[in-house]
């Protein structure tokens, strides 16, 4: 068995994808492979995938017959894994060199289930260590010690699959593959079904994957209809936390995320296109009422003024509130 698969789709990035490449040779060993996945790209991307896969050591390049998006491209490469271990690259990010191996050196000693790492954010020239949100370092730890508490930003709050590497057991688990065909937040679900369900993780720092924002093709800088996917995802965090033995526990954490989000897309809503702006309120209502009434109130509750007030207008909006549903175990 190969030591490591790294997952790595592409997409019409052809002005990123040399550097990803090229890294990816920095990383190279004889023990590693990397799945170079086409989601159906149209600009110059298949051609530099084309050269990658005749010159990189370990390279296979996989082609989807019709664009699914990041979540689908990476269950691609998912499928085709054969190394022990398994890490994800994005094809508009860099790694430093060495940073696999080091990683690799660090799970292996650790002994667990998946590590996660710091990253480099990337913003023109600008670069900022971007740290896990998980006090300890190179601690092992249960998985779900990576959820709580509700008040701040935890391990489940840094949803980047790249910035990590997991062991093949829970690829043969299902824990590894992504909601097939969400467009956005596609992170979202899989970090929280990991962190409920794997044993063990640690922090172990290593920032060495530098991670570009405010790029044009990113989908966080495009305000069409795949945006919406994050309702899709939150919906299924929330219906899969509602079913976990410990639910009444990490509903709030879940809850409060999910609102954070909304209130999130709502307040920078200018960006959208007006028909999805439209479709974005809609949605953002309707979701509010689905959630349970306790956890919906006290994160309400809990938020800053501002935000609160946004989603209490839009609570508003539909008589959504009406329509809440009770926290799980309580009465309606």
């Amino acid at each position: 068995m190969l030591k490591l698969s790294v997952v790595v789709p592409f997409y019409n990035v052809q002005t990123y994808a040399p550097d990803a490449l090229r890294s990816l040779e920095l990383n190279a060993r004889e023990d590693f492979e990397f799945l170079l996945v086409d989601d159906r790209s149209t600009d110059g991307t298949p051609a530099l995938l084309e050269r990658a896969a005749a010159a990189l050591p370990g390279a296979v390049l996989l082609r989807r017959e019709r664009n699914g998006g990041l979540a689908t491209a990476r269950n691609t490469g998912l499928d085709a894994a054969r190394g022990e271990y398994v890490a994800f690259l994005d094809g508009d990010d860099w790694l430093a060199p060495g940073h696999l191996s080091r990683t690799l050196a660090a799970i292996e000693a650790l002994n667990c289930d998946f590590v996660r790492t710091d990253h480099v954010q990337v913003t023109g020239r600008e670069r900022a260590v971007q740290r896990v949100p998980y006090g300890p370092e190179s601690v092992v730890a249960d998985s779900r010690a990576g959820i709580l508490p509700a008040s701040r930003a935890t391990a489940v709050d840094y949803p980047y699959a790249w910035a990590g590497m997991y062991h093949r057991r829970l690829l043969d688990r299902g824990l590894l593959h992504f909601t097939d065909g969400l467009r956005t937040a596609e992170d979202r679900p899989w970090i929280w079904r990991l962190h409920r369900e794997a044993g063990s993780f640690a922090a172990v720092g290593l920032p060495g994957i530098f991670y570009r924002r405010g790029i044009s093709t990113s989908l966080t800088q495009i305000g069409d209809e795949r945006q919406l996917d994050f309702i899709r995802a939150f919906d299924q965090v929330i219906a899969d936390t509602a079913a976990d033995r410990e639910s009444e526990l990490l509903i709030p954490k879940a809850v409060r995320t999910y609102c954070a989000i909304i209130a999130h897309h709502i307040g920078s809503i200018e960006r959208f296109e007006p028909a999805v702006a439209k479709e974005l309120r809609s949605m953002s209502a309707d979701a509010l009422g689905r959630l349970p009434r306790a956890a919906l109130d006290g994160a309400l509750d809990s938020m800053g003024a501002d935000r609160s007030a946004l989603l209490r207008r839009l609570r508003r909006r539909t008589g959504s509130s009406s329509a809440a549903v009770p926290a799980p175990g309580a009465a309606a």
